[in-house]
């Protein structure tokens, strides 16, 4: 199997399988004196961790990530720092229960990966799905950890802000709740609310969708290539990447077909000093989402991405099995109502790593910066 690394100059190969005995990730690019611990990656997979509530898979996964190798104590400062060399991050699994495929081993789960599989490679992992599970992100996650502290100054954040139709207040966001309840929401009264919507899917034995949304804020200027190396295309084929993604938009995406040239666009007016924006013009607003002609601007970066309702579900089916007999099918074991639920984090992970990427190739095309057009004499 092909195709298991991601980035260019930051990247990072994935491992393992949902059912295997261990998934992990090899960082290389990663530039060497970064302090680097444990307990940095360790915070991520925490929230991306599943059993945490009755709206996840009741897995138990600790997801208890080690460093294996690219890691150094620097005596003088008394940190863990990178070396420059490749570092490999391990996350044991402890808690897979494969029987609960037997039965349908040889039945195609529809909206599931399996049948694809078996089309391409004559086989497939049926317990969990293998490397079609979304067990795999949690090694994006730990990279995304990694690729978070290479951009100076750079914070990177998601929120869930669609639930089957269901859509936030966007008047009542606050970052703050996100952390405060179990759907990374940042409405608070829609959590509320989320809680009995998905219990009902829950125990109706279904699934649903959900929108994420993931905003970059402290991106230089720069960042990203007018032709084959967009920063919007890079980052949308990352975002499309994640498992059960359908759909992705940057900035107002989908809706700049409705509006008009004037409605469409980012003004931009002289820098002001005064607003404490170092020289940098002001933009009245970001339809765009931080990025014009494949180009970071140096406002936030904003994307969104559509996750499907989890192919695995406890409602009977109508599929075929591998020897193109009819049959029924219905999955038992432990999934997630929602999985776009804790593709917040994920989101958030492959965002840091485009971002990361991009600004190596940066730094290594025209040095640490270049100057606005204001500053130049």
């Amino acid at each position: 199997m092909s195709f298991n690394t991601f980035g260019h100059l930051f990247r990072f190969t994935t491992f393992g399988e949902s059912h295997g005995p261990a998934i992990g990730c090899v960082v290389d690019g990663c530039p060497p004196r970064i302090p680097l611990s444990v307990e940095d990656i360790q915070h991520h997979l925490d929230r991306r961790r599943p059993g945490q509530s009755r709206f996840t898979t009741q897995r138990q996964e600790p997801d208890a990530v080690k460093i294996m190798s690219g890691v150094f104590r620097d005596e003088a400062s008394g940190t863990d720092v990178t070396t420059g060399a490749p570092i490999m991050l391990l996350i044991e699994n402890v808690d897979q229960r494969s029987k609960d495929y037997s039965e349908i081993k040889d039945k195609y789960r529809p909206g599931h990966a399996g049948y694809t599989y078996d089309v391409k490679y004559g086989l497939h992992d049926y317990r969990g799905g293998g490397r079609a599970s979304a067990r795999e992100t949690a090694a994006r996650v730990a990279a995304g950890a990694i690729a978070r502290k290479i951009v100076p100054g750079m914070t990177v954040r998601g929120a869930l802000v669609q639930m089957g139709p269901h859509k936030i207040d966007r008047a009542k966001w606050d970052w703050s709740e996100v952390d405060k309840n179990p759907f990374f929401c940042p409405d608070a009264k829609m959590a509320k609310f989320f809680e009995e919507y998905l219990d009902g899917v829950r125990k109706s034995g279904s699934s649903i969708g959900a929108v994420i949304e993931v905003v970059a804020e402290g991106v230089p200027a720069g960042l990203g290539a007018p032709i084959y190396a967009k920063l919007d295309g890079d980052l949308a084929g990352a975002l499309m990447g994640i498992n059960a993604v359908k759909g992705v938009e940057i900035g107002d995406g989908f809706a700049t077909a409705t509006m008009s040239g004037e409605d469409n666009a980012d003004e931009m007016r002289k820098p002001d000093r005064t607003l404490g924006n170092d020289g940098k013009p002001v933009f009245l607003s970001n339809h765009a989402g931080g990025i014009l002609g494949g180009i970071s601007t140096g406002q936030a970066i904003v994307a969104r991405f559509a996750v499907k309702p989890t192919s695995s579900i406890l409602n009977t089916r109508k599929t075929v099995d591998r020897y193109g007999n009819d049959a029924d099918v219905m999955t038992k074991g432990r999934h997630d109502p929602c999985v776009g639920i804790r593709a917040v984090p994920i989101g958030e992970a492959m965002m840091a790593c485009v971002l990361a990427d991009h600004f190596l190739r940066h730094r290594g095309q025209v040095g640490e910066a270049t100057a606005w057009p204001f500053e130049k004499k």
